[in-house]
């Protein structure tokens, strides 16, 4: 506990001094506050074109920041010689790996809540304030979004050499579940017998942590129509009692599954070392 705490520490202090960091939540801050002062003539809550647009741009700004941040942190450890010097150390692996996810999530934690508190608070000045439902719920899903993406940040910091590397990773993840993801799914999907094709269209979303978290929050937000009858039949689940735990169950699950297996691929290195 007391090494995890330390490298938890210690990542936050290194995450509040990167440039980065404060580049990204200015972007973000800016890049919310616009997008709510363009509904400044009026606002109905749930969902709506302006939040289905931040929805989904969120997913082009927040996945890439969590997967830079992550990888970075961990491939400038080895780059740099950090790592080799703490591995002397009676220092667990997974406390290295659980404490550098812990302290980074602080960071991007800060950067969401710094990006949606300034910009509801300029934009409720301005007179085009979300319904606190409604940015509650988008809380929920830029926090669960970017703690997704930083937990993959962490297996592809793992498994690159260098930070070129893991800037070709990173970027590689992020144009596949987010840019490519629709056209490839229709693609794929179009050779598939219609039998096929529910189960597995249900099963690829489970795969892809931002068409989860988008999902989610489209339905929580009443706006599942958008989606189509046979996928909202499905996603229809969110709106039971036990909607909201399944789904930190699922967020549950790709984090500490991403972690595992950074944790088995950073143990085995450092037994061979």
């Amino acid at each position: 506990m007391s090494s995890f705490r330390h490298i938890a520490i210690r990542e936050m202090k290194l995450g509040f001094r990167n440039p980065w960091s404060y580049s990204f939540m200015a972007l973000f801050t800016l890049f919310m506050l616009g997008l709510l002062l363009i509904q400044a003539q009026g606002y109905g809550q749930g969902y709506s074109g302006t939040t289905g647009t931040i929805l989904n741009l969120s997913l082009y700004l927040l996945p890439l920041m969590a997967l830079l941040l992550g990888s970075f942190s961990l491939t400038t450890e080895k780059e740099e010689g950090s790592w080799e010097l703490l591995s002397v150390y009676p220092i667990a692996t997974f406390a290295f790996i659980s404490g550098k996810f812990a302290g980074l999530a602080v960071v991007m934690l800060v950067i969401v809540a710094v990006g949606l508190g300034l910009a509801g608070l300029i934009g409720g000045a301005a007179g085009s304030s979300f319904s606190l439902e409604t940015y509650g719920q988008l809380l929920v899903f830029t926090v669960s979004t970017s703690l997704l993406y930083l937990a993959i940040a962490m297996l592809a910091g793992t498994l690159a050499r260098n930070r070129w590397q893991a800037l070709t990773m990173g970027v590689a993840v992020w144009f596949f579940t987010i840019i490519a993801w629709a056209p490839l799914l229709l693609s794929m999907l179009g050779f598939l017998p219609y039998g096929f094709i529910k189960p597995a269209l249900l099963t690829l979303t489970l795969l892809n942590p931002a068409e989860l978290a988008r999902l989610y929050t489209v339905v929580k937000l009443g706006g599942g129509a958008v989606l189509g009858p046979e996928y909202y039949e499905w996603m229809t689940w969110v709106k039971q009692p036990s909607g909201t735990a399944g789904f930190v169950g699922l967020v549950l699950a790709w984090i500490g599954l991403a972690l595992a297996i950074s944790w088995l691929v950073w143990e085995r290195r450092r037994s061979r070392g």
